[in-house]
């Protein structure tokens, strides 16, 4: 291997706080930041889908479809990403700056060739896909072309998740905060005056919507690489020679197709769970209609909890780089705790109002409100579970060890929550809670197994570091497998 990977260095901790540790106030630190990064998302999200409604009930199921595909076909771009996110992470954490920079610079390159892979495939097979998605007849020309003008977006988005991992793996989460507010001001602003004709804009109805997409990511996704440049966090110097980045590509890929597969699964597990609601033997339609009313809410509800996912990847990523395994350890647990603990006790706060907010969420339907409702109470009382899974996977990922995620995630999907939601809801209970009871059932299981790997399993010799650690001195050996 080159010398920059291989060699090895001095055992360094990752973060200075006392004797190496990472304090509550590191940790808050990246936590608040990476929240208002989520909740800025969402309302991007959602300023597209509010405005759609005002110009058409159409656009809004044409944005809902466009908007689902374009996540499946960005899922393994992300996992690349979150690759190069683990080593990053694992590089600063050892010191080892040239590598970091030569990881910019892979990853800058590995994005560019997915994203123009996805373009390809998207722009190829886009009859077929809206095809198969059933999309009706008098809907499909406008469907088709809004479909091609967010493909336009897409070189855009790659930028604008490759440069914000970078700023996460360097522990500066503020400048990608400020480039999602820029995209949630210039975002708005567009839908409002491209998509209603407002501010004496030019009134282009669903085509100013995604108009006002492309300008707000590209304007984010240029403001982060303007500043990643500014900061020599990227140079002519990270794109390293051919040699090099061939014994470092293999890395990323073990990270990221696990990850990749994992994502794909779960989102293929959530069209099955709508699948088997769907063909509940009564009130089918109503349960339907309740089940993506609560998991529109459960979403908003998890954004934050996201922030813990990305900081427990970032910190124990960067333990593990400095050969500190205990330390590793401590931080992960602490990052668990403190995000299950907020968000439990935040949703605990809105359990006692589950029927008021399914009413605000589906104000036309009592039979639909009943069903969200359920749905709701049994995932807000699984919300513990539910977050040490999702931190957990951001801690397996920073550690490399998104097989882990991957054997969990999928296990607890496929083996029992969808058996379980169908024998439950279609013979037992006939019903959508029946459906429902499944999920944190599912989610005590994953998230045990996650606990029992992270104590007691090896996930730590999945980071890049550990075979330099191991070819190092005996007490950098024995301070990693302590």
């Amino acid at each position: 291997m080159p010398s920059d990977i291989s060699a090895a260095s001095p055992v360094l901790p990752a973060t200075k706080d006392g004797q190496g540790r990472v304090s509550s106030r590191e940790i808050w630190s990246l936590v608040w930041p990476q929240a208002l990064m989520m909740m800025m998302q969402f309302l991007v999200g959602f300023t597209d889908v509010f405005v759609a409604g005002r110009i058409s009930p159409h656009l809004q199921g044409i944005l809902g479809i466009i908007t689902q595909c374009q996540f499946c076909l960005l899922v393994l771009g992300m996992a690349v990403v979150n690759g190069g996110l683990a080593a990053m992470s694992q590089s600063l954490g050892a010191r080892l700056p040239l590598r970091t920079r030569r990881y910019v610079g892979l990853l800058f390159k590995l994005s560019a060739t997915f994203c123009l892979l996805t373009l390809g495939f998207g722009l190829i097979l886009q009859r077929q896909i809206l095809g198969a998605l059933h999309v009706p007849e008098e809907i499909f020309p406008l469907t088709l072309e809004l479909w091609e003008l967010y493909l336009g977006a897409m070189p855009a988005s790659y930028l604008a998740f490759t440069t914000t991992a970078v700023f996460r793996a360097h522990k500066q989460v503020g400048v990608p905060l400020i480039s999602i507010l820029l995209v949630c001001i210039i975002n708005t602003l567009g839908d409002f005056g491209l998509g209603l004709g407002m501010f004496g804009m030019p009134d282009m109805g669903g085509r100013g919507l995604v108009w006002a997409s492309i300008l707000s990511v590209s304007a984010g996704a240029l403001f982060n690489l303007a500043v990643l440049v500014s900061r020599r966090m990227v140079t002519a110097g990270s794109f390293a020679p051919w040699r090099w980045e061939k014994r470092a590509v293999p890395y990323i890929v073990r990270v990221a197709l696990p990850a990749g597969c994992s994502q794909f699964l779960w989102q293929l597990g959530h069209l099955a769970l709508i699948f088997i609601t769907a063909t509940l033997p009564e009130n089918s339609v109503s349960a339907v209609a309740g089940l993506t009313a609560g998991m529109r809410v459960e979403s908003f509800l998890f954004l934050p909890a996201m922030s813990f996912s990305f900081t427990g990847s970032i910190l124990v990523g960067r333990c593990l780089g400095a050969g500190n395994l205990s330390e590793a350890k401590r931080v992960g647990l602490r990052v668990v705790s403190a995000g299950a603990l907020s968000m439990t006790l935040t949703a605990l706060a809105l359990l006692p109002f589950v029927r008021e907010i399914a009413a605000f969420v589906s104000p036309e339907s009592t039979a639909v409100q009943e069903v969200s409702a359920s749905y709701m109470t049994y995932n807000f009382l699984a919300t513990p579970c539910t977050m040490v899974s999702m931190i957990m996977s951001g801690i397996f990922t920073g550690a490399g060890a998104t097989y882990f995620s991957l054997i969990t995630f999928s296990c607890s999907t496929w083996l029992l929550r969808l058996p379980l939601a169908w024998y439950m809801g279609h013979t037992v209970w006939r019903a959508a809670a029946g459906v429902f009871i499944a999920m944190p059932i599912s989610q005590f299981v994953q998230a045990s197994l996650c606990i029992y790997l992270f104590l007691y399993r090896d996930w730590y010799r999945f980071s890049s570091t550990a075979k330099r650690f191991r070819r190092s001195s005996g007490a950098a050996t024995r301070t990693f497998v302590k």
